[in-house]
Order: structure tokens, then C-alpha cells, then sequence
């Protein structure tokens, strides 16, 4: 009588082991192109997740949205076709450039214009926006007239439709890639996946543990134009990671560098000490948006605003012929004081 109740238990127990044997959770990856640059997703493969076609068709699709809807490289792009228009003119728009056009009047009203999404004249003047002829350091006149062109004041939603009151032009690179973190990272929960570590750009976002239990670890860069050094390794789960930087994206005239970075104030590229910051943020976006305005404002500023406002940063500043570091007490509340090395 009792072998009888006990042998179907046994072997419910047993089958159920023998399930789990055949499908246990792994780390899958993909990659591709992005925005210029490229894109990669590491995830842990786990009961109930769609196969990695499926999650590469999906990551794909909203990258693709994302380019016709921001990109100021191909010109059927909404914002561009925004661009082109004419003095007070309007279009109809989605809801992404609306979201970043809020968040950038947000991100410039906190730090008195150190944040300004319409600087693509002054970018194009310098030889760092998409329609540039070439690198070189303009005069006072012309750029005093590329920055008559800029400024969020020149903008204004009408329902639906984004109005400008003059040949003004709207261009998030900034925090596009961010954004666009943000994005896969949300439809990557949404089918399943509950332990990612998504990349754009050099932006990413990581949550959940691996299969093994361990978190996802990433390495902040040390500015360095001639290779990539990991400066200090910390383990992530649950934020976006941005670094802005002036190691990469420069060009010299005369002995003096000129960083792809302008300062909305000024309309030059910034000329202070800080070569890197990184910020964490639940929100890529904004992690994306505060390590720009961060690199604007300078070591001093910068960090002080960044303090002032509980923003984890970490700070590079070229210091005689090397560097010193220096982070918020928030970063390393979040990462540890030493980081994971």
C-alpha cells in the first residue's frame, strides 16, 4: 500500500529533475549595427525567452525606428525633414522627439544652458555635425551667427506638432543612444528576459544576475585616444552607464585641441581639464544627457553640480602629463569607493 501512494510521487519528482536537465539558463549574445557605430546584446537565456532571432528581429526593429525618426545623417528622417523647413513652420512629429525635446528643456534649465539639443549649426561650423566642410576654427563673426540659430526658445509643441519660429535645427545625439538603451532594454523585459547587459554606442544598461549568480561587470574607460584601457571595473544591475568624453572625437590646430564637445554658452568646443565623466542613472536616457552637461560645466563646476544634486559620477581630469580621478559620494555609495577591480 505505501509503495503504491509512494512510486508516483518518486516519479513526479524524478521527471521533474530530468526537465530541468534539459533546458538550463545560458548567456546568449547578439550584435549589429547602430547609429554609426554598433550595438551588442548579452542575456541570459532562461525558461519562456523568445529565441535570439526573434529577440535580434525586435532589438533591430526599434533601432531602425529610432534612425527614421533622429538620425541628422539620412535625410527622410523625421527630425531632419523637421530641419529643413522653413521659418515658422510646422510638423507633425512622434512621440520620441517630443520625449527628448522635454528632457533636454529639463536637462538645460537645471544647468543655466549647459545642455542644448540645437547646436547643429555650431557643430556643422566646427566640422563635427553632419552637414561639416571640413575642420577648422571659425571667426567670432561666424560663429556669433550660427548661434543666433540655436536656443530651445525657438521651439514650440502645438498638439501633435512641433513648431519653429525660425531656421532653427533640433539634433539629440546626445542622448539618442541612450534613449535608444532605454528602449531595447524595456522590450527585452517585456518578452521575457529578466538578465541583460544592453550596449549601444558605448551606452549601456545592465539588470539581473547571471546564470552563476554573478552581476554583470563593465569597465569604465581610461581616456585614451590610441587604445581602450579599462580604468576601474563596476558591477551593474539595474542602471544605465554613459560616458562623455573629449579623447576621441577632436582635431588640432596650432598646438591646441578642440574637443567635438561645444559649450552652448560660448558656441567653441570646451577648454578646461575634465577628459571623461561617467554617470550612472536608472535611466540611460538621463545618464546619457547629465555625463554631457557634466563634461560642459568642467571638473569644478561639474562636480559640484553633479554633488549638489546626488548624481553617481565619476570624474577623469587631465592633470600634468597624467591623470587624477575623483567621484561623487553617490557613485561611490552605488560602486564602492575603490571599485570592483
Amino acid at each position: 500500500m505505501s509503495v503504491a501512494l509512494i512510486r508516483p510521487v518518486i516519479a513526479v519528482a524524478l521527471a521533474t529533475a530530468l526537465t530541468g536537465c534539459l533546458f538550463q539558463d545560458r548567456i546568449e549574445s547578439f550584435a549589429g549595427p547602430a547609429q554609426g557605430s554598433t550595438y551588442s546584446v548579452k542575456y541570459v537565456k532562461s525558461r519562456g525567452v523568445p529565441d535570439k532571432v526573434e529577440l535580434q528581429r525586435e532589438t533591430d526593429a526599434i533601432l531602425e525606428q529610432i534612425d527614421r525618426e533622429l538620425s541628422t545623417y539620412r535625410s527622410d528622417s523625421a527630425i531632419e525633414r523637421f530641419n529643413e523647413m522653413a521659418a515658422n513652420s510646422c510638423q507633425s512629429m512622434p512621440a520620441s522627439i517630443f520625449e527628448l525635446l522635454e528632457v533636454s528643456r529639463q536637462l538645460s534649465a537645471q544647468s543655466d544652458g549647459a545642455f542644448d539639443p540645437t547646436l547643429e549649426p555650431l557643430l556643422n561650423l566646427w566640422g563635427f555635425g553632419p552637414r561639416a566642410k571640413g575642420e577648422g576654427v571659425p571667426s567670432d563673426e561666424a560663429i556669433a551667427e550660427a548661434r543666433a540659430l540655436t536656443g530651445l526658445d525657438h521651439f514650440r509643441r502645438d498638439g501633435e506638432q512641433l513648431c519653429k519660429d525660425g531656421p532653427a535645427q533640433l539634433e539629440f545625439n546626445g542622448i539618442a543612444a541612450g534613449y535608444s538603451v532605454d528602449r531595447v532594454s524595456e522590450r527585452l523585459k517585456s518578452l521575457g528576459v529578466t538578465s541583460y547587459l544592453v550596449e549601444i554606442t558605448g551606452e549601456l544598461k545592465a539588470e539581473g544576475r547571471k546564470p552563476d549568480g554573478s552581476a554583470w561587470r563593465i569597465g569604465v574607460e581610461e581616456p585614451r585616444d590610441d587604445q581602450r584601457v579599462a580604468q576601474r571595473v563596476i558591477e551593474l544591475d539595474g542602471y544605465g552607464i554613459s560616458t562623455s568624453g573629449d579623447y576621441r572625437n577632436y582635431f588640432e590646430r596650432d598646438g591646441q585641441r578642440y574637443s567635438h564637445t561645444l559649450d552652448p554658452r560660448t558656441g567653441a568646443p570646451i577648454a578646461h581639464t575634465l577628459a571623461a565623466v561617467t554617470v550612472a542613472d536608472r535611466s540611460t536616457l538621463l545618464a546619457d544627457g547629465l555625463s554631457t552637461l557634466l563634461m560642459v560645466l568642467g571638473p569644478e563646476r561639474g562636480f559640484d553640480f553633479a554633488a549638489e544634486n546626488s548624481i553617481p559620477s565619476f570624474f577623469v581630469i587631465r592633470e600634468g602629463g597624467g591623470f587624477v580621478t575623483k567621484s561623487t559620494e553617490a557613485f561611490d555609495e552605488l560602486f564602492g569607493a575603490g571599485g570592483n577591480q
